[in-house]
């Protein structure tokens, strides 16, 4: 194929590969792209198009010489999901990409439209990778990352707080992110986060688990209460209760040594390793087991196997926040 290997920096590479399924990534690699073609010509003609209306035929228009010579940029969206006779288009069009034309294809990976995604890296595609963020750790280290590109400094456990607050979305994490770059001065810690973003579902759930696992059993079931008068849902609210619990007894049942080390060793941020430390005086290890046991009644009454699921999480806090006493 006539294509050169794309270098992965440069976006005006006649084919860019954006492969995964994560779709603020996804756009970000089309608006650089576009971006970077209309600082090259400010006259740039942008054809963004879906998989259905890229039909046999409508690359050869879309890429046929201009008389004025403009650059163009064409994107394909959900390229796995183009027709046999489209994918026959596209791979003839690799042998020989037009000159001013960037092609972008955006692929969601795995085996259905194989092919094509083969065919492109075989091309020299320059490849971007917008994987779905399934994990905390990666969620956190698009934080990080997020905060860097701005420019500013935050703590870890403001990316973290940051994170707990406001859960798996990317679009949001990164427009949180922005907003606090934009409003605070010097460096960002998770005081700061807290006030921006206190009564998010994720962040009143993990108040209530903290409380309960403290011990603090008045305050746990007021945080309780105003988790729910506010929507968040029962069962965010069992799995916040269920990990600081499991947080506990992983700590406590780990051999002694840095917070670094016990953060390797148990897959949590030092931070939360000191946090934990602090949480875990009164417990024993019955209490643990009286704690998940809780957490388990808790999670059946609150997926049907209850009338309340309010009294389900009631009863579990007690239940908690006493085990954590068991000691002292």
């Amino acid at each position: 194929m006539a294509t050169k290997k794309a270098s992965p920096d440069d976006p005006l590479a006649p084919l860019t590969l954006a492969v995964g399924q994560e779709d603020l990534l996804l756009d970000r690699a089309v608006q650089q792209v576009v971006a970077a073609a209309r600082a090259s010509d400010a006259d740039t003609d942008v054809r963004d198009l879906t998989s259905d209306q890229l039909q046999p035929g409508t690359l050869a228009e879309l890429t046929s010489p201009s008389l004025f010579a403009e650059r163009k940029v064409v994107i394909v969206r959900n390229a796995q999901d183009l027709s046999a006779d489209t994918i026959k288009d596209v791979k003839a069009y690799l042998d020989a990409p037009a000159e001013e034309i960037t092609l972008v294809l955006l692929h969601a990976g795995g085996a259905k439209g194989k092919g094509l995604l083969d065919a492109a890296r075989k091309a020299g595609a320059r490849e971007v990778a917008c994987p779905k963020t399934t994990k905390p750790a990666e969620r956190l280290t698009f934080v990080r990352s997020e905060f860097r590109a701005l420019g500013r400094s935050a703590t870890a456990e403001a990316c973290q707080a940051l994170v707990d607050s406001i859960g798996s979305d990317l679009r949001e994490l990164a427009s949180a992110v922005s907003q606090l770059a934009a409003d605070v001065e010097g460096t960002i810690d998770d005081a700061v986060v807290g006030r921006y973003y206190t009564g998010r579902a994720e962040a009143s759930s993990f108040n209530v688990a903290d409380r309960a696992v403290e011990g603090r059993t008045a305050d746990a079931l007021e945080a309780l209460r105003w988790s729910l008068s506010t929507g968040v849902a029962p069962v965010l609210i069992t799995s916040a209760l269920a990990q600081g619990v499991r947080a506990i007894g992983k700590l406590s049942s780990a051999r002694g040594g840095r917070p670094a080390d016990l953060a390797r060793e148990l897959g949590m941020p030092p931070w939360k390793i000191d946090r934990v430390r602090q949480q875990m005086r009164g417990w024993t290890p019955d209490g643990v087991a009286t704690a998940l046991r809780a957490v388990a009644d808790a999670d059946a009454g609150v997926k049907g196997g209850g009338d309340d699921p309010e009294y389900a999480l009631e009863k579990a806090v007690v239940a908690i926040a006493r085990a954590a006493r068991s000691n002292r």
